[in-house]
């Protein structure tokens, strides 16, 4: 990535955007992560997808869903030729601002290499460890406070 690219994150909002934000999921999860693909394909329809694109090719993606605990943020993917340039955090920060007002509880399922960088963007670890797809995670809610 250039110094002077471009990256940009933008809610979904076409079916050509979302078979992009499903092929940069099904490279890094099902490809590289060997991630069972009938666990990854799941509450498609009731999610809000975002898309982060480097000078408009596609680089990473992201979504959010309500669920009966609050709202979840999950499946961040980052091409592996853009790691380490800032695409992850514009995904999470793109999408704390598109959550509804009064979003009480916001959390998400890290991986256990990214509780780090979650925990950067004002995330907090709570529980125990836990599998998911063969990957160990830790459930992170957000603190508000911290904004």
């Amino acid at each position: 990535m250039e110094k002077d690219s471009i990256l940009s994150v933008e809610k979904v909002s076409t079916e050509t955007e979302l078979e992009k934000v499903f092929a940069i999921r099904r490279k890094v999860f099902v490809d590289e992560q060997n991630c069972p693909p009938e666990l990854e394909w799941e509450y498609e329809d009731e999610s809000v997808h975002f898309l982060a694109t480097v000078d408009g090719q596609p680089a990473g993606a992201a979504r959010w869903r309500r669920t009966d605990k609050g709202f979840k943020l999950e499946r961040f993917a980052v091409l592996k030729e853009f790691r380490g340039y800032g695409v992850g955090q514009a995904l999470v920060k793109k999408i704390l601002t598109d959550l509804p007002s009064g979003a009480a509880y916001i959390y998400l399922h890290a991986q256990l290499h990214a509780v780090g960088f979650y925990a950067g963007l004002g995330f907090v670890a709570e529980g125990p460890l836990f599998e998911e797809a063969g990957i160990q995670h830790y459930k992170m809610k957000f603190n508000q406070a911290g904004l």
